[in-house]
């Protein structure tokens, strides 16, 4: 078609051309995003929704039509974009309720441009075509003596009513199904997206005297131990929660061509307690989210972040918890604390103070604040303040330097990797990873030469993937396939390390049963010899018991959840569902599963909804203040 035929097409069949350049955009959208290459669901999902806003456009916008249609086109393509990119790193498919992070954005700019292909951004060629147009003198002539034929009005309002059932049909019947990823496939991404807008459903919170420990932990199917394994252990001893930065299970013993990748986590593995199957439980607040789920032992909301959603709340959590057992309570972070709206997650989970950029100065920044090694150095010069103070003290410490897309400079480098590893997201995962271990190291070093190690419980775990399945290409695939022996998994993703040290008490030790990031809070105060019996939490403590639950949300579908045995993603719902087996995660099964059953399934979907109402139903703390 020659540039002139274009032209009269897009002045004269306005309709015609944006349909057709919208589906184009819908197919890349969901070829990206449902990985599968879609033959006719976009006619039947997609189209039905664009026509409703031509239609509208044709009987009401008279000789600014034109202009109607391409803003309905910069509208309808953005979304196809915002959704192309967040399934890229998140693996969901994105809503309105990310608009929550748009100030987030501009710290993460080079994540965001490490998982732009250069094929995303032809969704938008069309605007910039009509961009330039708009300023040729040949279009403001079209434009002052266009004159747009007038369709038949009956004719549109028939085509509108069509399209609208259409769309209804391809909303309600699917507003129940539990994974959001099948949810908007059959739906359609643009009708899911305005279903999720106007969606106001809400399930009945669960009343607050029914939610007990009693309750949770019949839910989760277990008992409280009479006499609990390693009670008050480390009792009086400091507690130091060091939380890793996008840190991978798979990392500990790796070895690339002879070289450790992460020497020091080695040698904590193989020294102290370890456990091996441990997953994060983070949702769109990732960092922030892991602070969250971990100070408390409550599950992630159901949307956006939880400093957003929560953070205006009076929390039970372990530094209050640890507070009235006369421990002193920090947290150290080298970005600025409004990132994330830390500040207000701090109040919320009441840490006697924080330490943030202010306090870490500007010195050898990394990305958003000060490296690792400058958190580590001034955060044992502070605890050894506190130390001197004579109080126990809690101090949760936040790495940073190890953060997507892992372009840490290369003076920093402490492995050398071939070529093969060079420029891929895998490399400078491994680079980045490697750096982090050693300053880790540097600070364990400097905590032993305090004394501070001998007199603490130390707890390391990391708080979320580094290396989604979906920000992956061929040949990263085929890396991360060289260093697991096979294809990597759902549950290779999400598995994180956690290790717990403490001198004169932890011995090497591996301790194979499941646990997350929810289960830290009761397994440290088991530690401690803090009693958590006046206290709600979800969690469980990975020393006394061999069962777990651990639902999941955002990275994987609602009502997923991991089991001693498997993970399960639900798909409409139980029955067609898929189960990744721990043993073999490639074996997935579809059906009413062999290892996960329905009563899992429903427990876990129950235990969210506890965690839910429970939250939500606590003080505000401006409330609170007042009345006080």
């Amino acid at each position: 078609m020659s540039l002139s035929a274009a032209s009269r097409l897009v002045t004269t069949r306005p309709f015609i051309f944006f349909t057709v350049v919208l589906l184009i955009k819908s197919y890349i959208a969901w070829l990206v995003t449902f990985d599968t290459v879609p033959t006719w669901q976009p006619f039947v999902t997609e189209m039905p929704f664009m026509w409703l806003a031509f239609c509208l456009i044709e009987c009401f916008a008279g000789k600014r039509r034109l202009l109607l249609y391409n803003a309905v086109n910069l509208l309808f393509t953005s979304v196809f974009f915002a959704v192309i990119m967040y399934y890229k790193y998140f693996g969901i498919i994105v809503t309105y309720h990310a608009l929550e992070q748009v100030n987030q954005v501009t710290a993460v700019k080079n994540s965001v441009f490490s998982l732009l292909d250069p094929y995303f951004l032809f969704i938008f060629t069309d605007i910039l075509i009509f961009m330039a147009w708009s300023f040729r003198s040949k279009y403001k002539e079209i434009r002052a003596n266009f004159k747009p034929r007038q369709e038949r009005r009956t004719a549109v309002v028939v085509l509108f009513t069509i399209s609208f059932a259409v769309c209804l049909m391809n909303i309600w019947p699917n507003r129940a199904s539990m994974n959001e990823i099948k949810q908007a496939s059959e739906m359609g991404i643009l009708n899911y997206e305005a279903y999720t807008i106007f969606n106001r459903e809400k399930p009945e919170p669960v009343n607050p005297e029914q939610i007990t420990e009693k309750a949770i932990m019949a839910i989760k199917g277990i008992q409280k131990p009479a006499t609990p394994a390693l009670w008050k252990a480390a009792q009086g001893k400091n507690l130091i929660v060091i939380q890793l930065e996008s840190f991978q299970n798979f990392l500990l013993g790796l070895e690339i061509d002879g070289q450790e990748v992460t020497p020091n986590m080695n040698r904590l593995m193989k020294e102290h307690f370890y456990f091996p199957n441990f997953y994060q439980q983070v949702g769109q607040g990732n960092t922030s989210d892991a602070e969250f789920v971990v100070n408390t032992s409550f599950y992630i909301p159901p949307r956006g972040a939880a400093t957003m959603a929560y953070a205006g709340k009076v929390l039970p959590s372990m530094p209050r918890t640890f507070q009235q057992h006369g421990y002193d309570t920090a947290t150290f972070h080298t970005n600025m604390v409004e990132f994330w709206n830390r500040g207000e997650l701090y109040k919320g989970l009441g840490f006697d103070r924080y330490y943030d950029q202010a306090f870490f100065g500007n010195e050898d920044t990394v990305f958003f604040g000060p490296s690792d090694e400058v958190l580590y150095r001034k955060t044992a010069e502070e605890l050894d303040r506190m130390q001197q103070a004579g109080k126990p003290f809690y101090a949760h410490v936040i790495s940073m330097t190890a953060h997507h897309p892992f372009s840490t400079p290369k003076e920093k480098d402490r492995i050398t990797l071939p070529e093969r590893y060079q420029d891929t997201l895998v490399g400078d995962y491994l680079r980045a990873q490697s750096y982090a271990d050693a300053a880790l190291g540097g600070f364990i070093s400097d905590l032993q030469a305090r004394g501070l190690w001998d007199n603490s419980l130390i707890v390391i775990y990391g708080d979320h993937l580094g290396l989604p399945m979906y920000s992956l290409n061929s040949a990263e695939e085929q890396l991360m396939k060289e260093i697991y022996g096979r294809d990597y998994s759902y549950t290779d993703m999400i598995n994180i390390p956690l290790i717990i040290a403490s001198a004169g008490i932890t011995k090497p030790a591996v301790y194979e049963q499941i646990g997350g990031q929810v289960d830290l809070f009761p397994t440290i105060a088991n530690l401690l010899g803090i009693s958590l019996d006046n206290q709600i939490y979800f969690g469980q403590d990975l020393f006394n018991q061999n069962y777990n639950i651990l639902p999941q949300r955002y990275y994987l579908p609602t009502g997923s959840f991991l089991s001693s045995e498997s993970l399960f993603m639900p798909g409409n719902g139980f029955e067609d569902g898929t189960e990744y087996p721990l043993a073999d995660p490639l074996a997935g099964e579809k059906g009413t599963g062999h290892l996960a059953t329905e009563d899992e399934y429903n427990r876990a979907l129950q235990l969210l909804h506890y965690s839910d109402s429970y939250v939500i139903q606590l003080p505000d703390r401006e409330a609170k203040s007042a009345a006080e």
